[in-house]
C-alpha cells in the first residue's frame, strides 16, 4: 500500500507583478503585515523550516509534496537556494508562479534544480483574462508555456471559475490543449469584497460541470490531463454513475485536504489550514509542523459534526465541499457549500 502525501503550499513572498481582481493577497488587510514579516526571515530560517517539514513528513508517515508560490516565488531573494535545499533532501518541488520573467535560461535552471511542474493561470480567453489580471498577461502566459515546454518543464494551467468566465471555460480547455500544457484544472472563486453576484447558483454550477465533463471526454488522449480538482466533481460523477463510493469507515480519502493532508505556510511564517480563508493554526519556525498538524487548532477542521451539511452526506469522505468558498460567501467555514446542489 502506497504512503499518503502531506503537502505544503509555501508562499515564499508577497511580491507580484499582477494585481488580480480575485486575489486574496492584495485584497487582504493582513497583506502589509505579512510582507513586513517576510523581510525578517533569512535563508537559514527558510532551510530550517524546509528541514522541519521533511522530518514532520517522516514522523507522520507521509510522502512530502511541496508547492512553492507567492506572489511570484521567483522574486524571492532565496528562491533558488530553497530549491537547492529541497533537492538535497530528495524532495521534488512544484512551482506556482506567473509568466513574467520566464526565459530559456530560467526554464533550464528550473530543470537543473529539480522542478517537476510549473503552474500558470489562465482565467478565460484573452480579453477576459487580461481584464481580471492585467493587460498582456494572456500573451505572456502563452509565451511562458511555450518556453517552459521547450526546455523540458511540465506546465499546468489553472483557472479560477466564476460567473465572469464560466462560459469561456470549454473554449479555454481547447486552447490549453493546443498550447501543450500537461495539466488543466480549475477551482472555484472565493469572494474578496463581499459581492456575491459572481457566485454561480448550485444548479448553474452543476450544469457547468456537466458541460466541462463533455469537453474533457472529447479532448481525452490529446496530451493534457484534466485534473478534477473541485471536490464537487465527485458528487456529479456519482450522480451520472461514473463514481461508486466505498465504505471508508469514516476515513477521509479524497476531497478537501484541510486538516487531513495539507498545510499552507505564509511568507512571514504563519501557518494556515487553507490559504483561501482566514484559518491560522500556528507559526514556523517557532513551532514544528508536526506539532501544528496534531494541534487542537487544526483538529477543529476535522470534526465532522461541525460541518452543517457535509457531515450528513454519504459522500463526506470523498468531498467535504469547500470550506474556503463557504467562508467567503457566509463568513463561516462550517456553513453549507454555496454551490452544492444536493
Amino acid at each position: 500500500m502506497s504512503k499518503p502525501t502531506f503537502s505544503i503550499q509555501w508562499h515564499l513572498t508577497t511580491k507580484c507583478e499582477q494585481r488580480c481582481k480575485h486575489c486574496y493577497l492584495f485584497n487582504s488587510s493582513l497583506a502589509a503585515e505579512e510582507a513586513a514579516g517576510e523581510r525578517l526571515i533569512d535563508a537559514n530560517t527558510l532551510f530550517a523550516i524546509a528541514d522541519d517539514y521533511v522530518e514532520s513528513c517522516k514522523r507522520i508517515g507521509a510522502l512530502p509534496r511541496v508547492s512553492l508560490t507567492g506572489g511570484n516565488p521567483l522574486r524571492h531573494s532565496h528562491f533558488w537556494e530553497v530549491l537547492d535545499h529541497f533537492k538535497k533532501r530528495g524532495v521534488k518541488v512544484h512551482v506556482l508562479g506567473n509568466p513574467f520573467g520566464i526565459t530559456d535560461d530560467i526554464a533550464k535552471t528550473l530543470v537543473t534544480k529539480g522542478v517537476s511542474k510549473f503552474q500558470l493561470s489562465l482565467d478565460g480567453l484573452e480579453s477576459t483574462h487580461d481584464l481580471m489580471r492585467q493587460q498582456e498577461s494572456y500573451k505572456s502566459t502563452v509565451n511562458a508555456c511555450r518556453t517552459l515546454n521547450q526546455n523540458g518543464v511540465n506546465v499546468a494551467i489553472m483557472s479560477t471559475v466564476s460567473r465572469m468566465n464560466m462560459r469561456e471555460m470549454p473554449m479555454l480547455a481547447e486552447k490549453v490543449v493546443d498550447m501543450g500544457a500537461r495539466v488543466f484544472s480549475f477551482a472555484r472563486f472565493c469572494l474578496v469584497d463581499g459581492d456575491t453576484s459572481n457566485l454561480p447558483t448550485p444548479n448553474e454550477y452543476r450544469s457547468f460541470l456537466e458541460r466541462m465533463w463533455g469537453v474533457f471526454k472529447r479532448l481525452e488522449g490529446r496530451g493534457t490531463t484534466f485534473v478534477l480538482k473541485d471536490h464537487l466533481w465527485n458528487l456529479y460523477l456519482y450522480e451520472i454513475g461514473e463514481f461508486q463510493p466505498k465504505d471508508t469507515r469514516g476515513i477521509i480519502v479524497d476531497g478537501c485536504g484541510v486538516g487531513i493532508s495539507h498545510l499552507t505556510i505564509l511568507s512571514d511564517g504563519s501557518v494556515y489550514a487553507c490559504r483561501r480563508f482566514k484559518s491560522p493554526v500556528g507559526k514556523v519556525p517557532e513551532q514544528s509542523l508536526y506539532d501544528i498538524f496534531l494541534s487542537d487548532r487544526l483538529n477543529q477542521y476535522r470534526e465532522v459534526e461541525k460541518l452543517e451539511k457535509c457531515g450528513k452526506c454519504n459522500l463526506f469522505p470523498y468531498c467535504r465541499g469547500c470550506m474556503a468558498v463557504s467562508y467567503s460567501a457566509t463568513g463561516r467555514w462550517e456553513a453549507a457549500d454555496p454551490q452544492c446542489w444536493r
